[in-house]
């Protein structure tokens, strides 16, 4: 991996503000902006970062419970169902021949070492997708293949977690991916420019220490250059604004088995620190909305399987 320089940073969020990672070192900048979102929005990119006055260092790892989310303020999240060759292997779904696309929530939004609520009350099934992220760095719409990657600013890890079973009784994938805490990014933000191979970004997740998925986008059905510019034909990309790749095989859903409380996922994206996120039951006093029917989970359940096309 390219070292972090000037204009691509490697960005975290602290209690104590908007920081650089340099080394084994956190400088944290002397700038007005809430987070990387907000940064970018400004317009100026980067540059903002790279020319700040540092305010103080402090070793990274004395910060590690100070991390924040790094894309709080993101306007928008979209995600594509269905995008990697392993993952149509795993379940027999024959490749799409276009994006499946949908928005997730910012009120699900979520950072580094958060503990999110699991929603019982609505689901049996909540699962986690570790994906790479990107963070939008210049205004896209209609945007062609060839000038993507001039228009993106970051990477960084996701977890686009999902209720399999409210997927299935509503063919929304909005509400199952828009719980609370459903939409955690982080821990930090990676400038491009230090991103030795764009075409092949890794990405693991594990599940209490155990490996469940690793791949790179080298294995995406619809590339980086080709989904952006599939979006910008119909919206406008913003500064700030986050895209998920999708996930690879090894989710939940591959294995029959989903989240429990107490659960520690972490996912791991090539140069971001790790996303880890643990998991709670949902709390009496703010259950999640009114459940499904377990009818209509039952009967949608076939079908999630095998003709959905979201992940």
């Amino acid at each position: 991996m390219t070292a972090p320089g000037p204009t691509a940073p490697h960005l975290v969020v602290t209690r104590y503000g908007l920081g650089r990672i340099t080394g084994d070192d956190v400088e944290l900048l002397d700038l007005p902006y809430p987070d990387v979102a907000a940064l970018l929005r400004a317009g100026l990119g980067f540059t903002p970062a790279a020319e700040a006055r540092v305010r103080r260092r402090l070793p990274l790892e004395t910060l590690v419970g100070d991390l924040r989310a790094p894309l709080a303020g993101t306007r928008a999240v979209w995600g594509v169902g269905l995008n990697y060759h392993c993952k149509a292997r795993t379940t027999g779904r024959a490749l799409p021949t276009r994006p499946v696309l949908y928005l997730k929530s910012p009120s699900a939004g979520s950072g580094p070492g958060d503990t999110v609520p699991l929603p019982g009350s609505v689901s049996e099934q909540p699962d986690y997708e570790g994906e790479v992220a990107l963070v939008v760095g210049a205004r896209m719409h209609h945007t062609p293949a060839e000038q993507v990657w001039a228009h993106l600013a970051a990477i960084t890890a996701a977890n686009d977690l999902t209720a399999r079973d409210v997927m299935a009784a509503t063919g929304n994938p909005t509400l199952a991916k828009s719980f609370p805490g459903f939409g955690a990014l982080g821990a930090s933000v990676l400038g491009l420019g230090a991103v030795a191979d764009r075409a092949a970004i890794g990405v693991r997740t594990t599940v209490n220490g155990e490996l469940r998925q690793q791949a790179s986008t080298a294995d995406l059905i619809f590339p980086v250059p080709e989904l952006l510019a599939w979006i910008t034909r119909y919206v406008v990309l913003e500064p700030g604004d986050v895209v998920l790749t999708g996930t690879p095989t090894g989710t939940g859903q591959d294995r029959g088995c989903f989240l429990s409380p107490g659960d520690l996922v972490e996912v791991t994206v090539a140069g971001v620190l790790p996303l880890r996120t643990r998991f709670r039951a949902e709390s009496p006093d703010h259950p999640a909305p009114a459940a499904v029917s377990a009818t209509a989970v039952s009967a949608s359940t076939h079908s999630l399987r095998t003709e959905s096309p979201m992940s």
